[in-house]
């Protein structure tokens, strides 16, 4: 069992900003930038391309209306994106607020108090 489908299953606390029946959208705790989210089915899949098309379609679509509300929330560039998928079996997409392209490298890290997660889990949350 992976550390998210222990957060989808709550037994393990995340900052979440986003959650359908099939999908859930939920803060990185160890941030690249300040909103950097990660989106995963609820179903634990190791590998995004062993994903059915369809379920593959709509986690590109509920990671669009992710990104949408991050970049309505945090002051940014762009919205980056990306699949990696080393560190965990369970397929994710990185959605990351980006100022420069070290924003995406994955080794320059950002650092929120509780209190920050929450307040902007739920500042995300309300611009879906």
């Amino acid at each position: 069992m992976s550390i998210f489908t222990k957060i989808i299953n709550g037994e393990i606390p995340a900052y979440k900003v986003a959650e359908d029946d099939n999908f859930l959208a939920f803060l990185d705790i160890n941030p690249n930038a300040k909103g950097h989210t990660l989106c995963i089915p609820k179903r634990e899949i190791n590998k995004i391309f062993d994903m059915d098309e369809a379920a593959y379609l709509e986690l590109m679509r509920f990671s669009r209306k992710v990104a949408k509300a991050l970049e309505r929330t945090v002051p940014c560039k762009r919205i980056g994106m990306a699949v990696v998928g080393l560190e965990v079996p369970h397929v994710h997409v990185h959605l990351i607020p980006l100022q420069d392209m070290e924003d995406m490298r994955f080794v320059r890290k950002t650092s929120l108090s509780e209190t920050e997660f929450e307040a902007l889990a739920k500042a995300i949350h309300q611009n879906m």
